[in-house]
Parts: structure tokens; sequence; C-alpha cells
């Protein structure tokens, strides 16, 4: 590639200005750009040198002082003249290097913004960038190559196009077994997964960030496998290739439609969530973890009262060792010394009574507590108001059982909890009752509120069922709440009335008082016996309304 040429002020003017820059480029793609105190310009990191010191160290430097940054793989991309950012008429000669970077504490001395600029989706005016960045620097390194992610089969069957990207790739990434079903190649780089790979991942793929990548998956990469956690790494730099997947598989050999069967996976995760999809008559496909989850799916589904389900486990789907095991989940000794293969795929069609209903106000039997339980009929109320809808996020405050948030988190696989709870006991018995009732992913955070909400993420929805008088709680809770999420509170005391009394009057909304009462024995006869009532403040926060100049006025 030649040397691309700038656009430069009169080469007769003052002596340029002699700079370091550092090119430093994330996993999605954005460049690191930084804007100094009182100008407008975004630029890349760097400085001056100082007596003495090479380029390498001057960089390093520089970004240590801008930004708290460490840098690693320093290396030279280039050294080029542009026109100065921000002294009208003056030149830069910047030596530029492509680096690395480790950790960054954020921006510190001089520079008072920092922004991670893509230039695939730009979000800042071509104006506003350096001449250095835009005019010779970006059209030199170009974008990002993508990551490519192959689909293979379990007997190392590749998509069309799949092994022609695969032979192409400097540096092949995968789980042994997939790296075991490509043949080597000597010029290109196997990397293994590290463990634990959520960890070690980000910093794998910084390393090799600039080169062609291509990772080997499972048939569909996005079907709970590595698709989905690099989506989230590299962004549009992501390329698929997926082919036949084991829920595919699974269907063709079980004869049964995507319309009518739900896929659970419990690969890496708690086998819990699939107690919340256990009804009668139900077609599940489960991703197994391992050769010894089936054992595992039939001890749960016999616990479930569905032992007179038949458990299919599929092995090795696609490949010349393909087989099927199958027996009742109640028969125990099977199971007990079943020997299956690593690689299944469990079919279930549910056989059993029904019970596992998804609506809200559960039995309270359903859930072990110590009084502190908000009883379902009222509960029914508070989740009505409360509103779950799938992807939100709801803080259940003062939890006791934690039944609001779990009954929240039933309402759809991707709805989240964290339930706050100042006593540790209590603690633990939520997570043993969001367990039994198939959410096993829900959070507790042991602590006080107010003081325990301070690092929690920033909620949809939030539940009051405790501790409303606590001082500030309340206006703590409505300051988090995201604009339009909703918030509700019980109180059972006069204290907590008034405090939702108060709130009403200062914020709207809605005040509600529920009195239940249930027939119960009455000498011969039946009377019914009223429960202590509740009242409920439910508030809505309002959403800023746009200005004229459409920015938002708060």
């Amino acid at each position: 590639m030649s040397d691309p040429a700038a656009s430069v002020p009169d080469p007769h003017s003052a002596e340029p200005i002699r700079v370091v820059a550092v090119f430093v480029r994330d996993l999605a793609g954005r460049i690191l750009t930084v804007r100094k105190r009182g100008t407008d310009a975004f630029m890349q990191p760097g400085g001056k040198p100082e007596p003495g010191e090479s380029p390498e160290q001057t960089g390093i430097r520089e970004l240590a002082e801008e930004l708290g940054a460490e840098l690693a793989d320093l290396r030279l991309l280039g050294e080029w003249t542009a026109a100065a950012a921000n002294e009208a008429g003056r030149l830069v000669q910047a030596v530029v290097f492509s680096a690395r970077l480790v950790r960054m504490s954020g921006v510190q001395a001089e520079i008072e913004e920092l922004h991670w600029y893509d230039p695939a989706a730009p979000d800042i005016p071509a104006e506003r960038l350096a001449p250095l960045l835009r005019d010779v620097v970006l059209p030199w390194v170009g974008p990002p190559p993508p990551v490519t992610v192959v689909g293979i089969g379990a007997d190392g069957h590749l998509a069309p196009g799949a092994a022609e990207a695969v032979a192409d790739a400097e540096v092949l990434l995968g789980g042994r077994r997939h790296l075991s079903l490509v043949p080597e190649r000597p010029d290109q780089v196997r990397r293994p997964w590290p463990s634990p790979l959520a960890e070690a991942l980000p910093s794998l793929l910084a390393e090799v960030a600039e080169r062609r990548v291509v990772v080997l998956a499972s048939g569909d990469p996005l079907l709970s496998g590595i698709g989905t956690t690099l989506a989230s790494l590299v962004g549009n730099r992501l390329r698929l290739l997926p082919t036949v997947s084991s829920v595919a598989l699974a269907r063709a050999r079980t004869g049964w439609s995507a319309e009518e069967t739900e896929v659970v996976t419990v690969v890496g995760r708690d086998l819990d969530v699939l107690r919340r999809q256990l009804a009668p008559g139900r077609r599940l496909l489960v991703l197994s973890s391992d050769e010894h989850t089936p054992a595992a799916i039939a001890q749960l589904v016999r616990e479930e009262g569905h032992g007179g389900t038949e458990v299919v486990v599929l092995g090795d789907l696609g490949s010349a060792a393909e087989s099927r095991v199958a027996a009742r989940a109640a028969e125990e000794a099977f199971w007990a010394e079943a020997r299956l293969p690593r690689l299944n795929v469990v079919a279930l069609e549910v056989v059993g009574p029904a019970g596992n209903s998804w609506s809200t106000g559960l039995r309270d039997e359903l859930f072990e507590h110590d009084g502190q339980l908000t009883k379902r009929d009222v509960r029914a109320g508070a989740l009505s108001r409360l509103e779950p809808a799938p992807g939100l996020l709801l803080w259940d405050v003062g939890a006791g059982a934690g039944s609001v948030g779990i009954e929240w988190m039933r309402a759809h696989p991707t709805c989240r909890t964290i339930a706050v709870e100042a006593d540790a006991e209590r603690g633990a018995r939520i997570d043993r009752n969001a367990a039994r009732l198939g959410v096993p992913g829900l959070e507790v955070v042991v602590g006080r509120a107010p003081d325990a909400l301070g690092p929690l993420p920033t909620p949809d929805a939030i539940f009051v069922g405790g501790g409303a008088t606590a001082a500030g709680l309340i206006d703590r809770c409505a300051h988090r709440l995201r604009p339009g999420g909703r918030l509700v509170v019980h109180g059972v005391t006069v204290e907590t009335e008034a405090e939702l009394l108060a709130s009403y009057r200062r914020l709207g909304g809605e005040l509600t008082r529920i009195s239940v009462e249930r027939a119960e024995p009455l000498g011969t006869f039946t009377g019914f016996t009223p429960a202590r009532a509740v009242t409920q403040w439910a508030w809505t926060k309002p959403v800023p309304e746009p200005t004229t100049d459409g920015s938002v006025d708060r």
C-alpha cells in the first residue's frame, strides 16, 4: 500500500509540531479518540515527546497520563504529516503506533472527553475529526477484518463457503474437538478456547484482532453457542456461516415441528430452568451440557410428578456414531447405569398432572416463607401494575420470600429480578424458592435498602414489599427508576400508609386499599375472616418531553 497523501497547509509555514499518536481499536472496530479541554476536534491520544524519549516511550507515557491506560503490542504504523487540528496554519509531524489496550481508568490531565468512534456508523461529523486521523490514518489502516464463525457438524461437515473461509484463516479458534475435525495447515495459528472462557475471551480476541480469524462452532453458532457471545463483543464485524443445528436434526429424528416444540438450553445454566417448562403434552428439546445431563433431567422430571415421561437421548446427531436411547423418567435404575454420549440433545413429551401455571398469583403454599410473604391475591394485583414484559429488570426491595420477583421472572424467560433483602436467612430462602419454581437466575442481594441499591443497574420496575418507611427509600427508588418505569409499594401499617399518602399527593399515581376476606369455619357455620388490609401505591415515572431543538427537557 502506498503512503497516503494528507491535505496540509503551506509547507513553508512554521516548523511542524512533532507528536506521537497511538491508534487503538476495540473488538467492535471502534477507534479510541479524545478531545482536549477547550478544543472541538477528536483525535488519537498521544502528545509531544520529552527530551531523551523514544517515540515508543512517548506513546506509552502520554496514554498513561491522559487516560490511565496500559498498552501492549505497540507497533509502528507510519510517520506522516497532516494539518494540525487545534493550531490553524500549522502542521503536525506524527509518529503513529498501533497498540492493544490492556486497561484504562478514564480521562485525566488535559483531556476533557473520550469517545469510541465507529467509522462504520459515524456519530461524529467528519469535520470534527483531526485531519491526521480522518485523512491519513483511517484510510491507511482500513476496516478491521471480520470475525467469521463457521458452523461445523459432528462429523466435520462444513456449510457452503465455510471450507474456503477455514482454509483462508490466519487464526483458527474453537474447542479442541472442533479443531481436530479440520485438517491442519502449516501457516495457520490454532488456538483452543481458554478456560474460563468468558473471562479470557476478550483478551484472546484482542490479540488477534487485526488478523483473519475463523471460529469453529457446533451447528448453528447462534443457538446456545459461541456466536451470541461473539456478537456482543465484536458487533458488526461478525460473519456467520451456520450449518444444520442439533435442534433441526433432533426435530427431524422425532418428527416434531418447530411450532409445537420448545427449545430449552441447560448448557452452562442451572438445570432448574427446566421446571418452569414442564406441563402435560409439552414437547421439549433440551440442549444438554454433557453425558450426565440426561440422568439429572430424568430425576428433575420425576420430582415434578412427571415420572411417566419418556426421556429420549439423541446422541452425536449428524455423525456416523449417531445414537438413540430412551426410558421413562421413573426408571431410576436405568438412569443410574446408563452410559451416554457426551454430545446429546434430550427430547421430552411431558405426561403427568397439570399444575405448573404461568399465571400471576401462584398458590401461597408453593413458597417457603416465615410469614413475610406477599399473599397471592395482593401479589396478583401488584404484578398487574408492575407489568412484566420480555427483557425488563425488576428490583424486589424488602423481598421477604421473593414471591413477586419470582413471578416477574416466570412471566418470560428474559425477565430479570434483583431481590434486595436485609436478612441473610431470607435471602437463602429466596434462592431456594426461585430454583424450585424454575427461575434460578434470580439474583439476591443481601443488604439494607436504600444503601444496598447504590450499585445496582437501572431498573424498569420496582416493587417495595417491606421497609417503605426507611428514610429516603421511596425517593431513591423514584430517582433510580428509568423514565416510563413503574413503582409499586405496599404497606400494612399506619406509618407506611402515611408515607404512601404523602407520595401520592406529591407525585400522583394510583392509591388503592386492598381487602381480602376468606371463608373459614365459624362454629358449625361458615363466615368470612378478613386479612390485614394492604395499601398499595402505584406510580409510573414520567418520560421527559423533547424540546423544540430535539433535546430532552428534564
